[in-house]
């Protein structure tokens, strides 16, 4: 029987805005206009290179690089290390450290249309809620921005901990901070080498597809489905 669930955080609970908006906002913060076609390249280009955190892998990741991306969520000078020179070997090198800012704001992330409805529901099941994340920041403020922080019991965050998922280091700490045995407490997440990685310490997962915020209505609604009626 499901006693508490873990969430994963970039792709199930909350999605970060395209790499276009991303770009247009840090843009027009610093009160910079390029033509159309170049402002589509420069997109291209961060697209191509993974720039963005929470958005697409680097389909181009130079040999230097590989061990900072791999270990890139286990700590906030590594994480803004990692993503920072991607935005330079992107061509973007005077504005890495405004586009890395600007994805750890709240208004560069919207939850899908059920991750409130959902975590409402499990709180008025009595089921804790810990979100288990992959990170090099404090993701903290983006729930209380968008009114979820209450719906949260705990947060396990691999910079914080110094272990990042697929470990199952990370998700035992997890059970022990909602004094649950694995068994008894759900994974939902969206990767499946990570969050899979619950697994190995018998939790049961439930995946749901990292898909823009319109284009995945339920997602989460079938993991309540895994709890039973209540």
């Amino acid at each position: 029987m499901i006693k508490g669930v873990m969430f994963d955080f970039s792709g199930t609970l909350l999605r970060i805005e395209s790499t276009k908006k991303w770009l247009g906002a840090v843009l027009t913060a610093a009160g910079i206009s390029l033509a159309d076609e170049e402002f589509a390249y420069r997109v291209q280009r961060l697209t191509e290179y993974g720039a963005l955190p929470g958005g697409p892998a680097p389909l181009h990741l130079p040999t230097r690089l590989e061990a900072l991306w791999r270990e890139r969520d286990l700590s906030a000078g590594q994480h803004r290390a990692a993503y920072t020179a991607l935005t330079r070997e992107a061509g973007l090198p005077e504005l890495a450290q405004a586009l890395y800012d600007r994805h750890m704001t709240p208004a560069a992330w919207r939850p899908y249309q059920d991750t409130e409805p959902t975590l409402r529901e499990l709180r008025r099941r009595g089921l804790p809620v810990v979100v288990v994340s992959n990170i090099g920041w404090d993701l903290r403020p983006v729930f209380r921005a968008h009114g979820l922080d209450d719906l949260v019991d705990d947060y396990l965050l691999s910079f914080e901990l110094g272990t990042q998922k697929p470990d199952p280091a990370i998700f035992r700490a997890a059970c022990d901070r909602l004094g649950l045995a694995p068994a008894d407490v759900l994974m939902v997440g969206d990767n499946r080498i990570a969050d899979g990685g619950a697994q190995a310490l018998g939790c049961p997962v439930h995946f749901v597809d990292h898909l823009p915020v319109d284009q995945r209505p339920g997602g989460l609604v079938q993991a309540l489905g895994l709890l039973g009626s209540s």
